[in-house]
């Protein structure tokens, strides 16, 4: 059932399309706005949307008539924006002044950032060539580095200092736009 070569691709795969390390200066970023980030309320909503996405996903966007080239636009141009707010300086995710904090965790954390259209379609693509049992696991494994870069990101950033965490989010929010336009223009191909 469980085989350690696809567990090791499933993650890999995973690491790559999820890029925690790089949206380190997005998840700095948040945290200077909303004070504080609940590492583990966001590792478990984004876990369970992953999880929950490769069970359901392509048939609760058939149920929405939604595809998943359009749903990975949609996520595309979150993206950017938050691209944008990298490299401008300017707010875009305003945070809601009368939550309690909770949604901040989920947008743009959870989603698009972690489990954003690029991994939930990636696990779509999964599901086809590896067994179930074995995503699960590269989920989780995940899921712990995740939960290890959201918990450190107050050390990490002491570590970086204000001038490294500019220099990076300049260079991350080009990055996210490279990523936002690569889904935009790869998806919107599929739709023509």
């Amino acid at each position: 059932m469980f085989n350690i070569k696809e567990i090791a691709s499933v993650t890999l795969i995973l690491f790559s399309v999820i890029d925690v390390i790089g949206s380190l200066p997005v998840i700095i970023d948040l945290r200077k706005k909303v004070g504080k980030i609940e590492s583990e309320r966001a590792t478990f909503v984004s876990g369970a949307l992953m999880v929950s996405f490769l069970f359901v996903g392509e048939r609760l966007l058939k149920l929405f008539g939604v595809d998943v080239a359009s749903f990975a636009v949609a996520g595309a141009l979150i993206i950017f924006l938050i691209g944008l707010e990298m490299i401008l300086g300017r707010t875009i995710f305003k945070p809601d002044e009368s939550s309690t904090g909770g949604a901040t965790h989920i947008v743009p954390i959870a989603f698009p950032l972690i489990a954003g259209a690029g991994t939930l379609t990636t696990l779509i693509s999964l599901r086809a060539e590896y067994q179930t049992a074995n995503i699960i696991v590269g989920i989780i494994l995940n899921l712990f580095l995740i939960y290890a870069v959201l918990k450190s990101s107050g050390w990490l950033e002491t570590r970086l200092g204000s001038g490294g965490l500019a220099v990076l989010r300049k260079i991350f929010g080009i990055i996210l736009l490279a990523i936002a336009i690569k889904l935009f223009k790869t998806n919107l191909l599929a739709e023509l």
